[in-house]
This record gives C-alpha cells, structure tokens and sequence, in this order.
C-alpha cells in the first residue's frame, strides 16, 4: 500500500484540543530494565499517555525492580509480568504476546520504552487501524547525540528503499489473534510480526508521513548492537548480500589506487540518503547533516555484516541468557505454517480467550 492511499493525510500537531479526550486503542510496552535509570522521564511519559489510551505494561524486570515498577506506575497504568504459560527465548516477544492478550480494544499500539507517541501520531495510526491489519510508523531521534546521528545514516537510506524499521508497530488485535501470535524464538522481531500477518493474508500500511520521536540509546548500548543489528539482514539476503560487498570493493579500489571511485560511492550514498530524508516532509524531522552518517555508516555495516556471517555459522547471536539463530522466517514459510495450523494448534493463550491468568 503506498503512502497516500494508506492516507493522504500528516498528522495535523496542531489540532490537539479537538481531539477527543481518550482513543479507543490500547498501548502495550514490554520492558524488562537493569536499572531505575530513566524511570522518572518514562513515568511522565505514561502519565502522559495513559490520558489517550489505555496503557499495558508487560514486565520482565526483576522482583526488586518490578516492585519499584509498581509503585511508580500505580493508578496510572496496568502492571503485570509476562504469562508464565507462554514459552519462548525473546522476552519482548512474550511481552507483546501477553500485551496484546490483555488489550481491551480492537487498535493495538506495541512501542519499545524508548518510543514516545504524541497524539496527533496516536490518531494517525487510529484512523489508520481502520483500513489495514498493521501500520509500520517511521522512528526519529530528538535529541541526536553523536551515535544516534550515526544511525540516523541507516534510518535515512532505509527510506530511500521503503521504509525503515521503527521501534512501533500498531496491529488490529484480531488479526493478532486469529494468526496466533508470532514466533518468539526470533532476533528481528518487528519483521517477524509484519512477515506474520503478510502469510495470514493481512494488510500493511507503512506511511513515510508517520514520524514518531525516539529517544537515542546510551553510547554504549549503541555499540553492543552493532553486530547484532547486521545479523537482522541474515533475515533479508538481499540487503546482507550488499552489505557483504561494501569491504571487497572498498579493498579493490584502495588496491587499485582509485581513491577516486571511493570519494563517488560516498557522494552516491549521501544522495540517496538526502532522497530519504527529503522523502513525505522527512526534512522537518531529519537535519540536512544527516545525510552525512550514511556513508560512515554503510562502512560499519560492511564491516559488521561480516562479523554477523561468523556468528551464524556458530550458532547464533547471544540473546539475554540464550542465543537466537533465527533473525526472521521468511514470508512462504509463515505462509506454509498458516495453512498447516488449524484452530487446536493455536497458541494457549489465544486458547483461552486471549485472556493469560
């Protein structure tokens, strides 16, 4: 579905008092934290939301900090821990799994603890719900410190090529559960979840016009992922196929003595970033120094995606206190499991009314 038809309208920022007071959508956030750090500004952030929409948070923290959790959050949202019936290696997985169990509307809205909606967005992916089975918003960075900058390089080419994978997704709780779920024994789960409801025959709506804020990582979780971000394309080979490419053309041209051939990729990668940031209104969101990260960027993920191939071929990249092969299934193999499953083979907790004790 193209932007416009999905709908020609932005989100208008401005028309915030004739809204209506609350949605009819529920907002499922898994989170499972080390540490208290940021839970005043993530606190606000539900107060905040919990006036739209009604809120689910799912748990995975551990006793000291769920109690903690708890108490911050009472009156303001509903608290509860992951369904211990629901088996499966990634946690978030399991958390949007209860989340969604637990919703009482139809529009559901999954965001990781970084993500921060406004309403207008809200309302936009509302409307949308009403049209399509899964909305994919577009993610941006405020504030940008130097790595989300960096990243930013990513998040602009992904637009240039369709869309960039956000840290949101909205799906119709139906759907969801007629489907099953998904498979939470994947790395890259956003795309599971969109392969899922593809294979089940539903619609998708990724509108470029949909910007939702993100808050930048701590430095040093951005560089724990680098890696593991690259091991995602092991789910999409045409795009780790070219990642693999950027090294060994990178040593031929050095060793040919062509530092020329380098300076043109790199003024291409910028160009096709600036088309991405240019791309539905992006220049309101995305800084024009932006483009620059691309190409130091695309260098990384070279170099990243090779490291990724080596932890594939030892098994898999170190997930919380397990380790996941399996980036994403591909569409015909969901496809080949939806026709294989019958309404018995559904997962317990959609057995039960969708209703996790």
């Amino acid at each position: 579905m193209t932007d416009t038809a999905a709908h020609p309208r932005r989100p208008d920022r401005t028309d915030v008092r004739s809204a209506p007071v609350r949605l009819p959508m529920a907002y499922v956030l898994p989170v499972r934290a080390h540490d208290d750090r940021g839970l005043d500004e993530l606190t606000g952030y539900l107060r905040e939301l919990s006036r739209w929409v009604d809120v689910v948070v799912v748990d995975g923290s551990a006793p000291a900090l769920f109690a903690r959790h708890a108490a911050a959050w009472r009156g303001l949202v509903r608290h509860v821990p992951p369904d211990p019936a629901l088996r499966g290696r990634n946690g978030k997985v399991l958390g949007v799994l209860t989340g969604v169990a637990l919703a009482r509307h139809e529009h559901v809205v999954v965001a990781d603890d970084d993500v921060r909606y406004d309403l207008p967005a809200l309302r936009a992916v509302h409307d949308l719900l009403d049209r399509v089975d899964l909305v994919r918003p577009q993610n941006h960075f405020d504030p940008l410190p130097w790595h989300a900058w960096w990243d930013t390089g990513r998040t602009l080419l992904a637009r240039a090529f369709g869309g960039n994978w956000p840290g949101t997704l909205a799906v119709r709780r139906s759907t969801f559960l007629a489907m099953g779920g998904y498979d939470p024994d994947v790395l890259f789960e956003n795309l599971e979840l969109v392969r899922t409801v593809r294979a089940y025959g539903g619609s998708e709506a990724a509108p470029a016009w949909l910007y939702v804020r993100r808050l930048p990582p701590a430095a040093g979780h951005f560089l724990g992922q680098r890696v593991r971000q690259a091991y995602d394309e092991t789910a999409r080979p045409a795009w780790l196929l070219a990642a693999l490419a950027v090294l060994p053309a990178t040593a031929v041209a050095l060793a040919a003595r062509r530092p020329g051939l380098l300076l043109r990729a790199g003024l291409v990668t910028v160009a096709v970033a600036e088309v991405g940031r240019r791309r539905a209104g992006g220049a309101q969101v995305f800084p024009a120094h932006t483009t620059l990260a691309a190409p130091v960027w695309l260098l990384e993920r070279g170099v990243c995606a090779w490291l990724a191939v080596g932890r594939r071929l030892r098994g898999g990249v170190p997930y919380a206190d397990s380790r996941l092969r399996v980036a994403a299934h591909s569409t015909r193999t969901l496809r080949r499991r939806s026709a294989r499953r019958r309404p018995d083979d559904l997962v317990l907790w959609v057995e039960n009314g969708a209703a996790p004790r």
